[in-house]
């Protein structure tokens, strides 16, 4: 089977119907992404200015792919392989920047290096989790930067997005236009600081068409675990959209009333938060496979 390969001088900053196509590929295709880290690599060293960073260039993804055969109401199921990250990460924070920003008085850079699988933070020894920050396809209309999230997918900064998961992303226009980037060699649920360890690197995956798609999107499935994701503008409201999706799929596929599916959820279901720094605020609700299994209910794309 024929690899595509997206190379990282294909960027572009927003989620966009207009964006041309970086190349084009039938859907079952292995993709390669190369990438910029979120600062499109600005920051090489500790030494590097804050306020010489050009932010017109921030969360840089690679791409667009147009997939053939996707349409809209279609979805985009996309499994990521493997994720491959550089030699280091680097991380930054200051006034007005993340949980912490308005106590902060001066912006601070920090480069890491990635040695035999780890980042040492603080002092801290912590192993490599590489996962996708940006990662979406071009809504119906209006663009959509890549820093903010949305039904579409973009900047979810959401670990679950990780190798070894699948990522479900509806398709708004023909052939999808799916771009990704800012990867992490590693973030804690929340990303509070504004960044994660911030990274270049590869992507390898497979895309393929799910046609006329009746699910939530978007939604994750990992080996174990099924996820809905939702973003808004507050916390409050994602982690209610994160619910609601969840409900809604246990009604349509195992036939449960509205009353059971969230009673359900509220017995064994995880509300959990992906992040809290970006323009909308991103929520998830994990569900077990094997909980699912029990109602009858197949993991919705192969076997984990």
């Amino acid at each position: 089977m024929t690899t595509y390969t997206v190379p990282r001088d294909h960027l572009v900053y927003a989620m966009d119907p207009a964006n041309p196509p970086a190349l084009r590929v039938p859907g079952g295709s292995l993709l390669v992404f190369q990438t910029r880290d979120c600062f499109e690599d600005q920051i090489q060293d500790a030494g590097a200015e804050f306020t010489a960073l050009d932010w017109n260039r921030i969360n840089p993804a690679t791409g667009p792919v147009y997939v053939e055969g996707a349409r809209p109401g279609d979805a985009l199921a996309i499994e990521i392989l493997d994720i491959r990250v550089g030699p280091q990460a680097v991380m930054v924070t200051g006034p007005g920047l993340g949980v912490e920003g308005d106590a902060l008085d001066r912006p601070t850079v920090r480069v890491f290096p990635v040695e035999d699988g780890q980042v040492t933070v603080s002092g801290v020894r912590l192993p490599l989790r590489p996962m996708i920050g940006v990662i979406g396809t071009a809504p119906a209309d209006t663009p959509v930067p890549n820093g903010t999230p949305g039904p579409h997918g973009g900047n979810m900064d959401t670990t679950v997005i990780r190798a070894g998961s699948t990522l479900f992303l509806p398709v708004n226009v023909e052939g999808a236009l799916l771009a990704l980037g800012d990867l992490h060699a590693g973030m804690g649920d929340g990303e509070v600081s504004v960044c994660g360890l911030e990274v270049p690197g590869e992507v390898t995956l497979r895309v393929s068409v799910v046609p006329a798609c009746p699910w939530p999107l978007p939604m994750v499935q990992t080996a174990t675990h099924l996820y809905t994701v939702a973003s808004a503008l507050t916390l409050d409201e994602a982690a209610t959209l994160a619910t609601k999706h969840m409900s809604a799929f246990l009604q349509a596929e195992a036939g449960l009333s509205r009353a059971d599916a969230i009673g359900l959820l509220s017995a064994a279901g995880n509300l959990q938060i992906s992040q809290v720094v970006d323009p909308l605020k991103t929520c998830r609700f994990e569900l077990g496979l094997d909980l699912l299994a029990q109602l009858g209910v197949e993991p919705i794309w192969g076997t984990p």
